[in-house]
């Protein structure tokens, strides 16, 4: 069937549809994810190969060795706390792990007993649905922009950038020497070289990239990687240099979350103003809208 007879074929069908539901079945055609499969367009596919190449090259929770400070802070949460990375597992790949008995939601509150309580997750990166959503909805259009993903782990927003965005270059600064040939890597194997580059560094040694920046994301970037006195250097180091008016800085979780405990000499009112997003433009029950709303937009004042 072609386009124009499947056109006309679902306006017959919608005719025959009785008056009072003609409404409910539009909106469910609008937000249904039912029709995914048949959606899903050349950059999702993607996006799920490199998941497959690196969940080929990691261990199940994500982690390496090399993340001492990282391992620890995660094993010192209030509530039992594992790392499942969002980009690698979706919900639906998390259900059919613990389905296999390769992961749990559920920790055992005392052993032996029947009593148990959800297990606490943490990602340090963006989902599929959270990378579209940055791109789609919280960036404007990014033609002949420069990126800086602060802490670019395995490059998803990197990815995300190159084929959700027009950006003329993404640079993603990353201390990990590991997660550096990771990502270079999968820059090789699809030919992103053109417009990524990835930056073995600290980002406290970037300063005219940053100053440079049109847009900076930070996605958990410290708390879990840094002790406080480091934090507190790195984030007056960042506010000092990202200065240039009118930039966009995206941050996870608020810039007011990450510096609360912090003694920082930073005055938020005198740096950046909050720009309000529209957490709503994905209705679907399935999407995990506390994930979106830990995404924040601010402009440099």
């Amino acid at each position: 069937m072609d386009l124009g007879s499947a056109q006309r074929a679902i306006l017959q069908l919608l005719g025959t549809v009785a008056p009072a539901d003609r409404s409910a079945l539009l909106q469910w055609m609008r937000t249904t994810r039912d029709f995914d499969e048949f959606t899903h367009d050349n950059t999702d596919i993607m996006l799920k190969n490199i998941a497959d190449d690196l969940r080929n090259c990691l261990p199940l929770e994500t982690m390496l060795s090399s993340e001492h400070l990282a391992l620890q802070k995660i094993q010192q949460q209030a509530e039992p706390t594992v790392h499942v990375d969002a980009f690698l597992y979706d919900e639906d790949f998390i259900d059919s792990l613990c389905e296999e008995g390769k992961m749990s939601r559920n920790y055992c509150m005392a052993c032996g007993s029947h009593q148990t309580a959800p297990l606490g997750f943490i990602s340090h990166s963006f989902s599929i649905v959270e990378l579209k959503f940055i791109y789609h909805h919280v960036l404007p259009d990014l033609s002949g922009k420069v990126l800086v993903d602060v802490g670019s782990r395995l490059g998803t927003v990197l990815y995300g950038g190159y084929l959700y965005s027009s950006a003329v270059q993404l640079y993603g600064v990353e201390l990990n020497g590991d997660f550096c040939q990771l990502q270079e890597m999968i820059i090789k194997k699809y030919q992103f070289n053109d417009r990524i580059k990835v930056l073995h560094a600290d980002i406290c040694t970037q300063g005219s990239l940053l100053q440079n920046a049109d847009v900076i994301i930070m996605n958990n970037v410290f708390e879990y990687f840094l002790n406080e006195t480091q934090q507190v250097t790195a984030w007056e180091y960042i506010s000092h240099n990202i200065r240039r008016k009118g930039s966009l800085l995206v941050t996870v979780p608020s810039l007011e979350d990450s510096l609360s405990g912090l003694e920082t000499n930073i005055d938020l009112s005198l740096w950046v103003e909050e720009v309000p997003l529209n957490y709503e433009v994905y209705p679907q029950k399935d999407i995990d809208r506390e994930a979106l709303e830990q995404i924040h937009l601010y402009k440099i004042l």
